[in-house]
């Protein structure tokens, strides 16, 4: 089993981590020279290229994932699960290992690829099997159907997500320059700049740990600059608050909806006054009016189709496609000025996502300016005007999003990128 979040100690070589728990406890020495030789045979068969003595914490994700891969096969693997692989790969490193895939296939392994990234599945597999609550909805050959039919049959009925159309952006509405976050005695973001205008989607896209969370966090409010300044509708402020950012009309769609979106245990209707629970509108001398908290709750689930629960329903019982148009409704009922949506469509299926991104095109052509986080590429290309790319805790110049491709973004989110090509003036 390959996991999608990597068991693997970052202080230790290669060659350490894939022997971890392969000896014998009584062993009066380690029989290193024997495992060199077998994990060089492995990478020279599959062409999984690494160096044994390399210490894992200096390596890319990609090449990390690739010890996963051949601490698998040491182990005399013949069926190989890999779950949700290519979910911290650039575009790039993801091409790369679906080449190893096919080759593994060819040499006899078994292999269980396990996405609802349609273009992957695509790509990597020769037979798939779509579950849909649980059940087998279909199988068929990769050559016998499309992305649309599998989409079809993930969800149940025709799915079409929504286009993007051309809009002209409105004044700057927050902007953030030169801006350092240090947690730790570590630099989480470096150097950060840009900046968000009414009615237009700026996309940062990165892979998994590069400092898309802290960005997240930044502008909710969440985390503090070290260093940098920002200015929220022309004014500038040293301090976000929750609070604040919240009653300045900002609306926020959390990367970890169970964690930090939602609370399982409490009903629908409180958590969609969770983050207005103060207002005016939900809250009078300090007690909670539950008669109001319900009705908005009910206009929630009915605009915005959360299917699964009553207002007094608790919140844990819902999909994690309705707990996301709950959130978004939470905060789009009210059509914010700002919208923060971090991974918004992790994790749902083509129904859900196509819902979603419906949402935050509406909001988008109503004047609200978003800021995506995702590290989906067909996510950005399709919702964003601008999009930059976040690595190691640093952003690429944006460009336009016509000048975008999956190759190009692929570089980017590998750090390759030229300070004016195709870049968008900030002004």
């Amino acid at each position: 089993m390959v996991h999608q979040h990597f068991s693997l100690a970052p202080n230790l070589t290669v060659l350490d981590n894939i022997m971890t728990g392969t000896e014998k406890l009584w062993s009066f020495k380690s029989e290193t020279v024997t495992a060199r030789t077998k994990l060089l045979g492995i990478v020279q068969r599959f062409g999984l290229d690494v160096d044994p003595d390399a210490r894992l914490g200096d390596l890319s994700v990609g090449e990390q994932q690739r010890v996963e891969i051949l601490k698998a096969l040491y182990n005399d693997a013949r069926i190989l699960i890999l779950d949700e692989p290519t979910a911290v790969l650039t575009n790039i490193e993801a091409e790369r290992l679906f080449r190893t895939l096919k080759e593994m296939a060819r040499q006899g392994l078994s292999l269980i690829f396990i996405s609802h990234k349609l273009d992957e599945v695509m790509a990597a597999a020769d037979r798939i099997v779509v579950l849909r609550g649980g059940k087998v909805a279909a199988e068929r050959l990769v050559g016998q159907t499309s992305k649309a039919d599998l989409a079809e049959l993930m969800v149940g009925h025709r799915v079409t997500r929504p286009v993007r159309d051309q809009a002209a952006p409105g004044a700057v509405v927050f902007e953030v320059t030169g801006v350092t976050v240090r947690q730790g005695g570590v630099d989480r973001l470096k150097d950060v700049s840009f900046h968000l205008c009414a009615g237009e989607t700026l996309g940062i896209i990165g892979v998994s740990g590069n400092g898309q969370t802290t960005l997240a966090h930044l502008v909710s409010g969440l985390a503090k600059p070290s260093d940098g300044g920002m200015l929220l509708f022309g004014e500038p402020v040293a301090n976000l608050s929750v609070r604040g950012l919240i009653e300045s009309g900002v609306g926020r769609i959390p990367e970890d909806r169970n964690k930090e979106g939602a609370i399982g245990e409490m009903s629908i209707w409180e958590n969609t006054i969770l983050e207005r629970v103060w207002s005016p509108a939900f809250s009078k001398y300090g007690l909670v009016n539950r008669k109001a908290g319900m009705a908005f709750a009910e206009r929630i689930i009915a605009d915005f189709d959360v299917r699964g629960g009553k207002p007094a329903s608790r919140t844990r019982l819902l999909s994690g496609g309705n707990m996301q148009k709950l959130i978004l409704g939470r905060n789009l009922s009210d059509r914010p000025r700002i919208l923060i949506a971090a991974q918004p469509t992790r994790g749902l299926d083509e129904g859900a996502v196509a819902a979603v991104h419906a949402r935050i095109l509406e909001a988008r052509r109503q004047g609200t300016a978003v800021l995506l986080i995702s590290e989906d590429l067909d996510e950005v290309i399709g919702l964003a005007d601008r999009i930059q790319a976040i690595v190691n805790g640093r952003l690429s110049p944006a460009i336009a999003a016509e000048t975008a491709d999956p190759r190009r973004l692929g570089l980017m989110m590998a750090g390759e990128w030229r300070q004016t090509e195709g870049a968008v003036n900030a002004s």
